[in-house]
C-alpha cells in the first residue's frame, strides 16, 4: 500500500506521456501576467551556482548553451542561481539557501549541528544576498534540479511549519527565523525537475562487473561520493536519496496549501522485449548509460516494506522516472492547465531526456531556453 500512490500514477501516466516530443511554445505574453516574481534556481548533487568559480565559464544552469539565469534577466525575468553544499544533506543545503536569500549567516539550528557533530554556523552572506528582496510582499518562485529538488520543497516546508526540534532546543533570541515558520507565504511556486523525490535505485544496486565503468563513469563516481569530516553518517546527500531514507522524509515534509507545484520528470530509456530497459545512446550521456543499464534491470527488492517493482526500471541515468513524477503521501495530480490549484503537485508530461538534459547537456547540447520561459509563463500566468 506504501507504493500506491506511485503506481497509479504510473499507470495513468508515464505510459500516455513518455513519448512526448518535448515542444514547448516560446512567445512570452507578458501582458497577461499576473505574477513577475523572482526565479531562484537550485542545482543537484556535485553542482554549483552563483557563489561558484566555475559557474563564470560553464553555468550549471545552460551549461553548453550559456548561462540560463543571463539569459531570463536579459528577458526581463529576475533570476539568480543558489550555490549550495555539492553532497550536503537536504538540511544543510536548505540552511545556506536560506543564508542566501536573505542575506545572512548561515545557521544549521542547534539542535541539528549538535546531533550531527558540525559547526552550527557557516558562510555569511549579509554582503553579497543571492536576491535584492524576500518577504511576503515580494515572493519568489524556487526551481530544484535533482536533489536541489528535494532541497526546494524543504525550503517550502520550514518556511511555512518551522522546526519544532530547534524551537525546543534553542532559546528563543537565537532562533533562526527559518526555524520559526509562518512565512510560507513568502513562496509562491515550487518546481522539480528529475528530482528523486522518493529516492533513486542508483544507491541501492551495487555493480556486478566494475570493469565495465568507463574512466568518465568512475569519475563521476568518486565526484559524488561525499568526503566523510566526522559528521553523522546521515547527514549527506547520499543517505537522504536512499528510497527507504526518502519515504521516512515524504511522510512529515509537508506540501504547502498556498503555493503551487510542479514536478519534471526525465526519461532517456527506450523499453526492451523482455521488459526492461536500456539507455537511449543518441539521448543519454555516456556517463550515465552504465547506471542507467542497471536500473533499468532491477526489481525485486523490498527495501524496509517499499517494493521496487517493473514501474521503477524507466530512468534518466541517475533518477527513476517514477520517483521524479511526485513525492509519496502528498497529493498529485496529472497536469491540466485549466485545473491548476495551489496545494497539489502537477505532475507534468515526461520530458524525454537524460539526468542532465534540463540543464543543457553536458555533451549532447540541448538547448532549453524555450523550456523555461514556457514555464515562467505558465506560472506568471496563474491567477
Amino acid at each position: 500500500m506504501r507504493n500506491k500512490f506511485l503506481m497509479i500514477i504510473t499507470l495513468s501516466i508515464i505510459f500516455t506521456s513518455c513519448a512526448s516530443s518535448n515542444k514547448v511554445e516560446t512567445e512570452l505574453t507578458k501582458e497577461t501576467w499576473s505574477t513577475i516574481y523572482t526565479y531562484v534556481f537550485v542545482h543537484g548533487l556535485s553542482g554549483w551556482g552563483h557563489y561558484d568559480t566555475r559557474n563564470a565559464f560553464f553555468p550549471y544552469w545552460g551549461m553548453r548553451n550559456g548561462s540560463l539565469i543571463k539569459y531570463l534577466n536579459n528577458q526581463g525575468i529576475t533570476a539568480a542561481d543558489a550555490s549550495v553544499a555539492p553532497q550536503g544533506s537536504v538540511w544543510d543545503r536548505v540552511c545556506e539557501l536560506y543564508a542566501q536569500l536573505t542575506g545572512t549567516v548561515t545557521d544549521y539550528g542547534l539542535e541539528h549541528s549538535t546531533r550531527c557533530n558540525h559547526p552550527r554556523y557557516g558562510r555569511d552572506f549579509s554582503k553579497d544576498p543571492l536576491i535584492k528582496k524576500w518577504d511576503a510582499e515580494n515572493k519568489i518562485n524556487i526551481l530544484g534540479h535533482s536533489f536541489g529538488g528535494v532541497t526546494v520543497r524543504l525550503l517550502a516546508h520550514l518556511m511555512e511549519n518551522g522546526a519544532p526540534a530547534e524551537i525546543n532546543a534553542t532559546p528563543k533570541e537565537e532562533l533562526s527565523p527559518l526555524f520559526s515558520g509562518g512565512h510560507g507565504d513568502w513562496i509562491y511556486s515550487v518546481t522539480t525537475l528529475a528530482a528523486p523525490h522518493n529516492g533513486t535505485t542508483a544507491y541501492h544496486i551495487s555493480d556486478p562487473e566494475p570493469e565495465k565503468k568507463s574512466g568518465g563513469q568512475k569519475m563521476m563516481s568518486k565526484a559524488n561520493t561525499p568526503k566523510k569530516d566526522g559528521r553523522a553518517d546521515y547527514d549527506y546527500a547520499d543517505f537522504d536519496m536512499h528510497i527507504n531514507n526518502a519515504d521516512a522524509i515524504n511522510k512529515w515534509l509537508k506540501t504547502l496549501t498556498n503555493a503551487y507545484y510542479f514536478s519534471f520528470s526525465c526519461s532517456a530509456t527506450i523499453q526492451q522485449e523482455d521488459g526492461t530497459y536500456k539507455p537511449d545512446t543518441n539521448k543519454m550521456e555516456s556517463l550515465f548509460q552504465r547506471s542507467s543499464e542497471l536500473m533499468g534491470a532491477f526489481e525485486g527488492a523490498n527495501i524496509e516494506g517499499i517494493e521496487v517493482t517493473k514501474e521503477w526500471q524507466e530512468n534518466d541515468g541517475l533518477v527513476n522516472t517514477i520517483s521524479a513524477l511526485a513525492p509519496s503521501h502528498a497529493p498529485g495530480t496529472r497536469y491540466d492547465s485549466s485545473k491548476v490549484v495551489p496545494g497539489v503537485w502537477n505532475i507534468m508530461p515526461v520530458y524525454y531526456g537524460d539526468h542532465m538534459s534540463l540543464q543543457g547537456g553536458l555533451w549532447i547540447k540541448n538547448d532549453v531556453r524555450d523550456f523555461y520561459l514556457t514555464h515562467i509563463n505558465r506560472i506568471n500566468n496563474l491567477k
